[in-house]
């Protein structure tokens, strides 16, 4: 990818490949001689706080919890599924999107809602039901 390329999110957020940072590291794992000497795998980091998304995407993006997002704000993503440097720096560039787009999701708030009087009623009955089955397990009184 060229250095100058641009990298859309959704509609409204874009950024440039050159805030992302990548190296290349040995893969992890079975694959014989080419795992031990080629560096095919890509380490992705993004610094949220120090890219050029808007500072409401930003502080989107902090507020939410992702394993790949690390305390200083840093989204950390590892490639090594493919066998060539750049089909994995692809596909981490491709995750990363992913990543972002689906933290920049603002969710529906939750409605307070009430349990309507039957759902009481049907709940207070099943309790009784299964308190007088299990009342009925007990010892038995011969007297």
């Amino acid at each position: 990818m060229a250095e100058s390329s641009v990298i859309t999110i959704n509609a409204q957020q874009k950024i440039a490949s050159a805030e992302i940072e990548t190296s290349a590291i040995r893969a992890q794992g079975a694959g014989g001689q080419n795992v031990n000497k080629v560096s095919s795998a890509i380490h992705l980091r993004f610094d949220v706080r120090g890219s050029s998304l808007t500072e409401d995407a930003k502080a989107l993006i902090l507020s939410k919890r992702h394993h790949l997002l690390t305390e200083d704000g840093i989204i950390v993503i590892k490639s090594q599924n493919a066998r060539s440097q750049e089909k994995n720096r692809a596909l981490a560039i491709e995750r990363l999107r992913a990543v972002l787009a689906q933290l920049l999701v603002v969710s529906k708030t939750r409605k307070e809602t009430k349990p309507s009087k039957a759902s009481k009623l049907r709940r207070l009955d099943g309790k009784s039901r299964t308190s007088s089955k299990k009342n009925l397990r007990g010892k038995v009184n011969l007297e």
